[in-house]
């Protein structure tokens, strides 16, 4: 556990929550303390601005023994995340945009590496869900070499909504499985807003987004063997839709 990553006590968390609370992955709460009117208040105000919290045991808090964290800590984000709204296409907007949502990827190496590539392709974002998904921590931005820095990560309560209201918003969904109907490079992914979905390694992208996507591709494997790391995988998608866009607007880089 990287405890630099982590606000302590309860006045301090308190303060988080309605200064920053976009920044905050998640509350703990030693079952060990007792609900006085502060514990009362995180909790109320976790739940009005959607921020998890949970009670754990109060062996959960050995790596704070030498901090007066009053039995509370809240995990949260080294970067500030962005609202989905920044990144809806405006009707006299010419620049198509690209996202990238993470749909179950909990390693936060995978993360890392997927986020330095979005960066290098001019991708316009990456999308992750509030739980069930590795959030930004140090590890992510050590492996993105401070990639997460330079793109907007936009943090959502449920990607099956927000997929919506992508679509609503004249998003075309693409999504990475194992099983699709098309080779990666025989879609056109040009001239369109797009979101790429990657699921997870173990778990690949959920059915309920499969149902939503306008587009599933594949790699093709050559051998018999277990498919890419899903941030390979990612790669290979991300920069054919570079590669692709190169050719069609005939840009020599």
């Amino acid at each position: 556990m990287d405890i630099k990553n982590y606000i302590y006590g309860r006045n301090s968390v308190i303060e988080a929550l309605n200064s920053q609370s976009s920044r905050i992955n998640k509350i703990l709460i030693s079952q060990s303390v007792s609900k006085d009117t502060k514990i009362n208040e995180i909790i109320k105000l976790a739940k009005e601005k959607s921020v998890i919290f949970q009670f754990v045991p109060k062996e959960k808090f050995k790596d704070f023994a030498n901090i007066a964290h009053q039995g509370i800590a809240a995990y949260v984000s080294p970067v500030k995340y962005h609202d989905l709204n920044e990144f809806l296409p405006l009707k006299n907007e010419k620049h198509y945009k690209k996202l990238i949502i993470l749909d179950g990827i909990e390693d936060p190496h995978n993360f890392g590496a997927i986020a330095r590539t979005a960066l290098c392709a001019g991708f316009d974002g990456i999308i992750i869900p509030a739980r069930r998904n590795a959030q930004v921590n140090a590890t992510v931005e050590k492996t993105s070499a401070g990639a997460i820095n330079h793109i907007p990560i936009i943090q959502v309560n449920s990607l099956s909504s927000t997929i919506s209201k992508l679509k609503d918003n004249d998003y075309w969904i693409i999504a990475a499985d194992a099983k699709g109907k098309d080779n990666y490079f025989d879609v056109d992914l040009t001239d369109m807003n797009l979101a790429l979905i990657m699921g997870g390694e173990e778990t690949g992208v959920s059915k309920g987004n499969l149902k939503q996507a306008d587009f599933i591709v594949k790699i093709p494997m050559l051998r018999n063997f277990n498919s890419l790391n899903v941030s390979n995988a990612a790669a290979a998608i991300i920069f054919e839709i570079v590669r692709q866009n190169i050719q069609k607007q005939g840009l020599k880089l």
